[in-house]
């Protein structure tokens, strides 16, 4: 019952960069996390980074140690959109990226949805 619509995601050179946004429709009371995930090929999932409920300093965030410097996560409270900027991207960074939004829907019940994924591909 709530959707959520990835964009963003392609080929792009070694160093190069990409921001991909997760967009959540639908019958939503309130958010508590946002987050990213990739699976590469032959890999395990792995969390790349989450934020949570806005704040006055602007929320919390947390990254993978492999990804910290580099990725920056962010939201926009307004359109129910979370964002990942990815500078200075790496082959190792190829991966079928998915969101993962929390919170809670209409009738005050709690819903964890996900994206369709969007692919990365970093190579020359």
């Amino acid at each position: 019952q709530v959707q959520l619509m990835e964009s963003g995601g392609g080929l792009v050179q070694p160093g190069g960069s990409l921001r991909l946004s997760c967009a959540a429709s639908g019958s939503i009371v309130s958010i508590s996390t946002m987050g990213w995930y990739r699976q590469a090929p032959g890999k395990q999932r792995e969390l790349v980074a989450v934020i949570t409920s806005a704040m006055a300093s602007g929320g919390s965030t947390n990254y993978a140690d492999s990804v910290k410097g580099r990725f920056t996560i962010s939201r926009d409270n307004a359109n129910n959109t979370v964002y990942l900027q990815m500078n200075d991207l790496k082959p190792a960074d190829t991966a079928v990226y998915v969101c993962n939004i929390r919170g809670r829907k209409c009738h005050y019940t709690n819903f964890d949805s996900w994206g369709q994924g969007t692919q990365v591909a970093v190579s020359s």
